[in-house]
């Protein structure tokens, strides 16, 4: 192992083991819950240890953590508003139809998004676009490639490159 991989293992051994317990503390007292606190110091580490560059560099752990922390808790808050927002609009919508689905129907319905969501981190904005409006949209493959200003030869190539992305990621659609 090059001396730079140990060097960088040893510094992020040393800011967990210095920071975590800080960190910790911190987040349980503006959460108010130690599970949602021990989550978000853990996202917080991951983040900071996936982007190498930070550690390297840092010179202020406490106020690095910190800053990383606060915005993965807006994060948080973002996707629960929107959680919330769709639940709710869900609610309305089922409430003014017969046959409307059930709360574990709803709840399955925002996990898959969510898991769709994931499945396509990380993947170009057109390859992205076309497998959202051809498989959550309906759309067909002539409709996509309108709206996109592509052929339709362009979207077979970007909905298998989707695809390929989500079997490479390990993402089960």
């Amino acid at each position: 192992m090059p001396a730079v991989e140990i060097n960088l293992q040893q510094q992020v051994a040393s800011l967990y083991s210095d920071h975590h317990g800080w960190l910790f503390g911190w987040l349980r007292k503006k959460l108010g819950c130690a599970d949602n606190a021990a989550d978000v110091a853990q996202d917080t580490f991951m983040r900071i240890i996936t982007s190498r560059d930070a550690v390297m560099r840092m010179q202020e752990p406490r106020a690095y953590l910190t800053t990383t922390a606060k915005h993965l808790m807006a994060n948080r808050v973002r996707r629960q508003l929107i959680e919330e927002a769709y639940l709710a609009e869900l609610s309305l919508a089922a409430s003014q139809c017969e046959g409307f689905p059930s709360p574990e129907q709803i709840c399955a319905a925002v996990q898959a998004l969510e898991q769709i969501s994931n499945a396509l981190q990380g993947l170009q904005t057109k390859p992205r676009l076309a497998f959202l409006l051809h498989y959550l949209d309906g759309q067909t493959q002539a409709e996509v490639a309108g709206e996109l200003g592509i052929s339709t030869r362009m979207v077979q190539k970007y909905l298998a490159q989707a695809l390929l992305h989500c079997h490479l990621t390990g993402s089960a659609l």
